[in-house]
């Protein structure tokens, strides 16, 4: 899938078309292990399988990934997830923001088709990961829905709660760069108030060292579910 990105460095900016041929979902990617085991045990008793590994990659069609800003979804049950892009041009590995739209509904049979069901959106700006990774941990993920008209806060939380990219990519890859071709999303804070559906999602990546962010949004077009 062909995506196009402001890559941002040294007060520079230069546009790139990335082909990213395969789509990586890292899931339960937290640090801290005994949280991650009592969600598993709360969407449990939810009906969602428990993973077979902590964490865990699901794969994704690269197809599913876009930079468009209406997507569209089978019935009224899926939701976004803000999280961090990492992908590879010219040698470097750039940071950028996607979602991991899921459906829920579907969740409770199989994660990795509720994943596979859904776009999956990305946003158009990317920074240099070496520029970022020392101060990594005060990157914040945000985001927002829209609930009765109304936008609201829906996601914020700091990288520390999550595991750094080279465990990630170690830990699939067996290497600490992304290899070119790849795209990866690395895991989600939590949901303020829970998870839940709403006709649009708006998210942000903010580096507060160097007062930058990504951001983008999308609104979602519910198509109807017919038997």
């Amino acid at each position: 899938m062909l995506l196009t990105f402001s890559l941002h460095h040294a007060g520079a900016s230069r546009a790139a078309d990335i082909d990213i041929r395969q789509c990586i979902i890292a899931g339960w990617a937290g640090r801290d292990l005994a949280a991650i085991e009592h969600h598993i045990e709360e969407l449990a008793e939810l009906g969602v399988p428990r993973p077979s590994a902590v964490p865990l990659f699901y794969r994704v069609a690269a197809n599913q990934l876009t930079q468009d800003e209406v997507v569209q979804c089978v019935g009224p049950a899926s939701s976004g997830e803000a999280e961090v892009f990492l992908f590879e041009h010219d040698g470097d590995m750039w940071v950028s923001l996607g979602s991991d739209h899921t459906d829920r509904a579907l969740e409770a049979h199989s994660v990795a088709l509720s994943k596979q069901l859904c776009a999956k959106p990305v946003a158009r700006d990317a920074w240099r990961y070496e520029d970022v990774a020392t101060h990594w941990d005060q990157l914040v993920l945000r985001a927002w829905i829209v609930e009765n008209g109304v936008e609201t806060l829906y996601q914020e939380g700091t990288l520390a709660s999550l595991q750094p990219p080279e465990f990630l990519l170690q830990k699939h890859f067996g290497l600490n760069r992304i290899p070119a071709g790849s795209g990866m999303t690395c895991g989600t804070v939590g949901a303020i108030g829970g998870i839940r559906p709403a006709p649009s999602f708006r998210m942000e990546l903010h580096d507060p060292l160097l007062d930058r962010r990504i951001g983008h949004g999308y609104t979602i077009d519910f198509l109807p579910e017919v038997a």
